[in-house]
């Protein structure tokens, strides 16, 4: 939180850190469907930035069978390196 002074007044602003997921589930029935939103909100703010790719992904696995563990193009963890397929005798190696 920054907290700014000016003069005779005083502003705090924050950055959000609120995660926000929403899924759509539908009841079929004889009378007809019956809609459910999900609202699932969490809020990273306790948690150290370096974790919050993870974090997120765990929130979107679970609740909305998606994830994107390090194909996305703001993502700081590395796919793992494939290797040729001469290459079989090669040690795997994490990097």
């Amino acid at each position: 939180m920054i907290e700014y002074n000016l003069q005779t007044d005083h502003i705090k602003v924050k950055a959000s850190t609120v995660v926000e997921l929403n899924e759509q589930f539908t009841l079929i029935t004889l009378e007809g469907p019956i809609d459910l939103n999900v609202r699932i909100i969490a809020d990273f703010d306790e948690i150290d930035s370096k974790y919050h790719e993870v974090l997120l992904n765990m929130l979107t696995s679970k609740y909305t069978n998606q994830v994107s563990f390090g194909y996305n193009p703001f993502s700081q963890c590395l796919p793992p390196k494939k290797k040729k397929w001469y290459q079989f005798w090669k040690a795997r190696s994490f990097s």
